[in-house]
């Protein structure tokens, strides 16, 4: 890519939430605020569902591995519901703090967001100039997609319901931890299989080097976004980068 431009040969974009399209304070203090306050009520009126129990299979499979590598995280408790509930709680806390990418705990987190979303307590920020890209590149003709280590209900949702209203119509693709990390350069070529395009043809747009780096060898286009609140990244000057989605200019077709 040159400066601000798209290539001619980029036919999708693929989009970093957090630090990209949304800040993570409201991610971190927000959202991750949210699900722990509403975490044990939802396991207690939720846990015999058929996808909460797969959730916490997922998370006790990911508890052992903790065990086994002596993470010493929080003991998971066989006794009443209640007390097997608290240990769980404990334990899903405990990855919170970590910010762990875990497909267990992002997906049961989804399920809790759903409902703040709904009774209208929950409002995703965007920044400012997301929608409006958004709508611009699809009338450019060119597919959105998201790629977010938050579980695809939880992206639709954010999506659905944010402070510039129901986005979700410019979307075409959500993609989650389930194709892989967002560090593995196989995950970015199941996205391009998935999309049906080549990997050249699909530019990434992530706040993050790592993930920009795994993109980049799967033969991705990348951009880094460097918005308020993010993270200094190492090895920045490898990469271009833009501070708003106002920068990137289309060819309309």
């Amino acid at each position: 890519m040159t400066s601000g431009q798209l290539t001619a040969d980029i036919r999708a974009i693929l989009l970093d939430i957090e630090g990209t399209t949304t800040p993570i304070a409201f991610v971190h203090e927000v959202l991750f605020s949210y699900a722990r306050t509403h975490l044990r009520k939802f396991l207690l009126g939720h846990s015999g569902s058929a996808e909460v129990i797969s959730d916490l299979a997922r998370l006790r499979s990911e508890h052992a591995d903790d065990v086994k590598q002596n993470l010493q995280p929080p003991m998971l408790i066989a006794g009443s519901p209640e007390a097997e509930i608290e240990s769980i709680v404990a334990y899903i806390n405990w990855l919170i703090d970590r910010d762990r990418k875990s497909t267990g705990l992002k997906s049961l987190q989804g399920k809790i967001w759903k409902q703040g979303y709904v009774d209208g307590v929950l409002k995703a920020q965007l920044f400012a100039d997301v929608a409006p890209a958004l709508e611009r590149w699809r009338r450019a003709g060119l597919t959105i997609s998201i790629f977010s280590s938050g579980s695809k209900l939880a992206q639709q949702l954010l999506f659905e319901h944010t402070d510039a209203g129901d986005v979700s119509g410019f979307i075409s693709n959500y993609f989650d931890t389930t194709v892989g990390a967002k560090t593995e350069v196989q995950s970015y070529v199941q996205i391009a299989i998935a999309l049906g395009l080549t990997t050249r043809e699909v530019l990434f747009i992530s706040d993050v080097v790592a993930e920009l780096a795994a993109a980049r060898a799967a033969g991705m286009q990348t951009l880094l976004c460097v918005r308020p609140g993010n993270q200094p990244q190492s090895l920045a000057e490898g990469y271009q980068s833009i501070g708003s989605f106002d920068e990137i200019s289309t060819q309309e077709n």
